[in-house]
């Protein structure tokens, strides 16, 4: 009987858990154009650009869209505007998911 319960809950949960893993899947895909900049996996070669790895997913969203929406101006505002211009919703998300899920500079876990 104790079995029940957690084997409900997984099977309720499946779904979402195997959508996440596609999404996160997708990301790391999309973040190979990224990574002259960001590096591999968010971490920036050159000091002078941002880190990606273990940023909130929610700023990552809100800036990804604004750059491709030619909201966010300044700085090298121009390069991210071309590389984002041809991102879908969908695709801004995946990429917020894998970056947001890799360790941070700082070797923290998101």
């Amino acid at each position: 009987m104790k079995l029940v319960f957690p084997t409900l809950l997984l099977a309720l949960l499946s779904p979402w858990l195997a959508a996440d893993e596609a999404e996160y899947s997708r990301g790391q895909q999309l973040a190979q154009q990224c990574l002259g900049c960001h590096g591999e996996t968010g971490i920036a070669p050159v000091t002078t650009n941002p880190n990606l790895a273990g940023q909130n997913a929610e700023y990552l969203r809100y800036a990804l869209t604004a750059y491709r929406d030619g909201n966010r101006k300044g700085g090298m505002a121009f390069i991210m505007q071309a590389n984002a211009s041809s991102l879908s919703d969908s695709d801004i998300a995946a990429l917020a998911l894998y970056f947001s899920s890799q360790t941070g500079r700082d070797g923290s876990q998101p």
